[in-house]
């Protein structure tokens, strides 16, 4: 009897043990677990924070590319319309043809994500998706913007140069300024900043969706 009882009390202290040592297992597992949501939620955070203020650039880039954008279409109703009476708004006009916006965003969250490991955290993969895809579209937004710069260096410069004086504004070559060639100039520049007008409003459209999905994410904490 003595030995049966003790028998069962050592099978019980056993199993106790077994009960303590999975136990400390769990709370090990939910104490990492635990961490890695609360570094997956963080990690949203800083996403939405950072798009966020991409948004505010972004704003105003249209604000800035939309006003030059109006005031290079008035200068080609002037040449179209060989309107002589406002040569001086003309020459202003020419003279700040120089003028475009640029977001240049520096830096790429999906690429830090991957190089720094934390991709491995977002179980989000909707939201991973939806940042890659907005990267991709900030690379087309620079694209655009080199082409506009370069527009301007290789031909609105000379172009300007050619009709205005740069220090006063004042037109030089009023047959040129007034020329199909000047005004084609400007509607290629129109072109290029209505495509700019439409890449930044597409670029808030999925920062929303974006900042959507990680507000939902972190309401399930």
């Amino acid at each position: 009897n003595a030995f049966k009882k003790y028998l069962i009390y050592a099978i019980l202290e056993i199993f106790l043990v077994m009960i303590g040592i999975l136990l400390a297992f769990q709370v090990s597992d939910w104490d990492t677990n635990h961490k890695e949501r609360m570094d997956e939620l963080t990690t949203y955070t800083n996403i939405r924070d950072q798009i966020n203020n991409d948004r505010d650039r972004i704003e105003g880039q249209i604000s800035f590319n939309n006003r030059f954008l109006s005031m290079f279409q008035h200068g080609t109703d002037i040449i179209e319309k060989k309107d002589f009476s406002q040569k001086d708004t003309l020459g202003k006009i020419a003279f700040n043809l120089t003028n475009y916006s640029d977001f240049d965003r520096k830096g790429n969250i999906y690429e830090t994500l991957i190089n720094s490991g934390q991709i491995k955290l977002l179980k989000n993969h909707q939201i991973v998706l939806q940042v890659k895809e907005l990267e991709e579209h900030y690379l087309y937004i620079n694209r655009i913007e080199n082409i506009h710069y370069d527009g301007i260096m290789k031909h609105a410069i000379p172009g300007i140069s050619k009709t205005v004086n740069f220090s006063s504004g004042e037109i030089m070559d009023m047959d040129g300024i007034y020329s199909y060639e000047f005004q084609n100039l400007i509607y290629s520049l129109i072109y290029i900043m209505d495509e700019k007008d439409q890449s930044y409003k597409t670029a808030l459209v999925k920062i929303d969706k974006t900042i959507e999905l990680i507000d939902k994410e972190l309401s399930n904490r």
